[in-house]
């Protein structure tokens, strides 16, 4: 079966595109109550994608080895090159934060309506310690944050179980508390929108 160049070069574009806009987006991704950074999604998407692109160009040659192989354009050629960068860079670039931020991700219970779960990203940099709260519906895919939260001095409101999470027929929320030494400075209640 031979594809048409149109097509293996459409379909290997769009798997890289795909794989560096998950890069650079702030979507995760909860297997079996495991959660997959967007970092770790854009990583399986480029190796994907690259396998892919590799077996589309070897379906595209030709079984004769005295004639040349066909060449993809030049415009193909620039357009991949740019999108694996972007999805190399960004995937770095999500990967490196996480490492230096001390990136903690957890899975709250319990779930809420229509079995919506709210996934908490925790992070220390410094002096200052940071929360995003993502609403997973039932696809498993949150495509991005619902709320954040800035707390004092790194502490972590979550890793010290000083939270509720509440949920009503639309969503919930998550009401955090800090202590007198590491206070919450913004977002001590972060609504979830499952919508």
């Amino acid at each position: 079966m031979r594809l048409s160049p149109a097509v293996s070069t459409t379909a290997g574009i769009g798997s890289l595109a795909l794989a560096a806009v998950a890069s650079w987006s702030s979507l995760l991704l909860v297997v079996q109550g495991r959660v997959v950074p967007g970092w770790g999604v854009s990583a399986t998407l480029l190796v994907v994608s690259l396998l892919l692109r590799w077996a589309l160009t070897q379906v595209g040659r030709p079984t004769d080895a005295s004639r040349h192989p066909r060449e993809p354009a030049r415009w193909a050629r620039l357009g991949s090159s740019l999108l694996i960068a972007t999805a190399v860079l960004g995937t770095a670039w999500g990967a490196v934060d996480d490492l230096t931020s001390d990136a903690d991700y957890r899975v709250l219970r319990p779930a809420g309506p229509g079995g919506c779960t709210a996934v908490v990203r925790e992070t220390s940099f410094l002096v200052i310690g940071n929360g995003e709260v993502y609403a997973v519906g039932h696809t498993g895919l949150a495509l991005g944050e619902s709320g954040s939260w800035t707390v004092d001095d790194g502490y972590r409101p979550i890793d010290a179980g000083a939270y509720e999470l509440d949920w009503g027929r639309d969503g919930g929320r998550l009401l955090l508390s800090g202590t007198s030494t590491d206070p919450i400075l913004r977002g001590g209640s972060v609504d979830i929108d499952c919508g």
